[in-house]
C-alpha cells in the first residue's frame, strides 16, 4: 500500500491567503523554519498506477501537478484517479471535486449526508453519466479490489459550518454519518485516516490500537489557540476538532495506543508545530508524532 499526503493543511492552507498570524508572517517572508502546506487530502494506491483520493481539497489541481503519480498518461484525456472518498461535507474536503469536472469518469464515495452536498448547485457540473455517487453506510466495508478495503466508522464531530443551526453547540461531538473516520486495510496492514475529530474517546483508542499508521486531526495545538491570537471567537472544540495538547488532547489520549506511525494532518495555519524550531514541535516529536507535510509518502 502506498499513501501520499497531497495536502497536510487545514481549511485555508498555510499560509492562508488573508492571514498574517505569527506563522503566516514567517511563511510570507520565506522563513526556512516553516513550510507551506495545501489543504487536507491523501491519495492511496496498491500498485502506483490507480489512485483513490481521500477527500478533494480546493487545492486539488495544484496537488495533482505537484504529484507525478497523479499525472495523466497515454490517452489525450486520462487520469489515474478512479475515485474520491469524502469523510465529511466541509468545504475544504469537497470543493476539489469541481476541479474534476472535465468530462472524466470517476466515483465519489461517502455517507448519504455528505453526498447530498454534492448533488446540487455548482456540483451540477459533474456529469451524472460519468460521475457515480456511491453511498456508504456506517461500519460498511468497501472492497476496492486486489485486497484493498476501506471501512467507515463515525467519530465525534459536527455538521459542516454552512449547515450549522441554533443547536450546534449541543450537537458537537455526536457520532453520526456526518463525520467519518476511515480504516484502510491491505494484506494485514491497517491505516486510519481521521482528519476531523472533536474528541478522542476510549472507543476510538481501542479501534486504532495496533494500526500500522494513524493520520489524525492536528488542527490546533491548544483548544483556545485562535481565540488567544484574536483571530476567532471559536475554540477548537467549537469547530469540531480536538487539540493536540492537554489531558484530553490527542497526544495524551493516544499515548498508550500501539501505533506504528502517528502523523498529524489537517494542521491549521495558527498551530505552532508548523514552526520546526518551536517547543511545541519538539513536544509532539518526543511523544512519537510526525507533523505531516505535502508530498509525505509512506509505503506499507
Amino acid at each position: 500500500m502506498r499513501i501520499i499526503v497531497l495536502g497536510a493543511g487545514a481549511g485555508g492552507g498555510f499560509p492562508q491567503w488573508n492571514c498574517n498570524c505569527p506563522n503566516c508572517r514567517l511563511a510570507w517572508a520565506g522563513d526556512k523554519r516553516v513550510v507551506a502546506r495545501t489543504q487536507s487530502s491523501l491519495a492511496v494506491s496498491i500498485d502506483g498506477t490507480r489512485w483513490l483520493l481521500l477527500n478533494a481539497s480546493p487545492d486539488l489541481r495544484h496537488q495533482i501537478i505537484a504529484t507525478p503519480a497523479l499525472h495523466p498518461r497515454g490517452a489525450d484525456r486520462h487520469t489515474p484517479i478512479y475515485g474520491v472518498f469524502v469523510t465529511n461535507g466541509d468545504v475544504d474536503h469537497l470543493t476539489g471535486l469541481l476541479t474534476m469536472r472535465e468530462q472524466q469518469a470517476f466515483a465519489i464515495y461517502g455517507s448519504r449526508a455528505t453526498l447530498r452536498q454534492t448533488e446540487g448547485g455548482a456540483f451540477g457540473v459533474l456529469n451524472p453519466e460519468l460521475v457515480r455517487r456511491v453511498p456508504v453506510e456506517l461500519n460498511e466495508t468497501m472492497d476496492f479490489g486486489e485486497g484493498l478495503t476501506i471501512t467507515t466508522f463515525a467519530v465525534p464531530g459536527k455538521v459542516p459550518l454552512y449547515l450549522e443551526n441554533a443547536d450546534i453547540e449541543r450537537d458537537i461531538g455526536a457520532e453520526t454519518e456526518t463525520t467519518l473516520g476511515l480504516e484502510i486495510a491491505l494484506g494485514g496492514k491497517r491505516v486510519y485516516y481521521i482528519p476531523g475529530c472533536a474528541k478522542v474517546t476510549d472507543k476510538l483508542i481501542a479501534r486504532v490500537d495496533g494500526a500500522d499508521a494513524l493520520f489524525f486531526d492536528g488542527t490546533t495545538f491548544t483548544d483556545d489557540e485562535m481565540v488567544r491570537l484574536g483571530l476567532s471567537q471559536k475554540t477548537a472544540w467549537r469547530m469540531g476538532h480536538v487539540a493536540m495538547s492537554g489531558p484530553e488532547g490527542s497526544v495524551s489520549r493516544f499515548s498508550a495506543a500501539r501505533l506504528g506511525r502517528r502523523i498529524f494532518i489537517h494542521i491549521n495555519n495558527t498551530n505552532p508545530v508548523l514552526r520546526e524550531d518551536s517547543s511545541e514541535r519538539a513536544e509532539v516529536a518526543r511523544a512519537g508524532w510526525q507533523v505531516g507535510y505535502d508530498g509525505m509518502e509512506i509505503v506499507l
